[in-house]
């Protein structure tokens, strides 16, 4: 059993695009709803805390905006067109082999946002752009 500590650089999207060149990917979160319950014989002024609703975050794709790549804003316009297009994402962090480690498996997903790059004068920063997806589910992977 592997003790290496997995670097949060090192990882790789598939998301139907061509380009992986992601910077940062964030929202790989699972919530748990929590319902206060009170039972009617319950004398105490206390509840209960049972299970609700599992939610999901959006996640968020960040990369480097490059020349003739508009796969991202076409791929929001699709809504434009009828319904968005629908697919699944997978997000691996990879070890020093560059082999998976875990494996975020993201279900339907769809974008909701579509962020441009912020253009500052006086800088030397990379202009980047970044996708929101909303969806349907996410599994965690561990190899």
């Amino acid at each position: 059993m592997s003790l290496f500590e997995c670097p949060s650089y090192h990882f790789q999207v598939d998301w139907g695009g061509s380009r992986n060149d992601f910077s940062e990917v964030s929202g790989l979160n699972i919530l748990i709803d929590t319902i206060s319950h009170r039972e009617g014989a319950n004398l105490n002024e206390t509840t209960s805390k049972i299970p609700g609703m599992i939610t999901y975050s959006n996640i968020i794709l960040k990369r480097p905006v490059r020349k003739n790549d508009n796969e991202f804003f076409e791929w929001i316009n699709t809504k434009r067109l009828g319904t968005a297009e629908r697919r699944d994402v997978t997000v691996k962090l990879l070890n020093e082999d560059h082999s998976p480690v875990v494996i975020w498996k993201v279900k339907n997903s769809f974008p909701v946002r579509y962020s441009g790059p912020v253009l500052r004068g006086g800088t030397s920063e990379i202009a980047m752009e970044e996708l929101e997806l909303a969806h349907e589910g996410l599994t965690v992977e561990t190899v």
